[in-house]
């Protein structure tokens, strides 16, 4: 279920506090941040963005 888009427009990373691409229509839904350097990708648990750097995956 993808996300509100007015919500979208407030979140940022939490680490580098870049814009977040919306990945959570996938399988494994999560927000994927946008930065050149960072690139994090936050899982959407029950349609709520977990923006925690602990819980975010690494990229790879």
């Amino acid at each position: 279920m993808p996300l509100e888009a007015g919500l979208l427009e407030i979140l940022a990373c939490p680490a580098c506090h870049s814009p977040l691409d919306d990945r959570s229509a996938a399988d494994s839904p999560e927000l994927v941040c946008t930065g050149e350097n960072c690139g994090l990708a936050y899982p959407v648990r029950d349609g709520i963005p977990v923006l925690l750097v602990d819980e975010a995956r690494r990229p790879g």
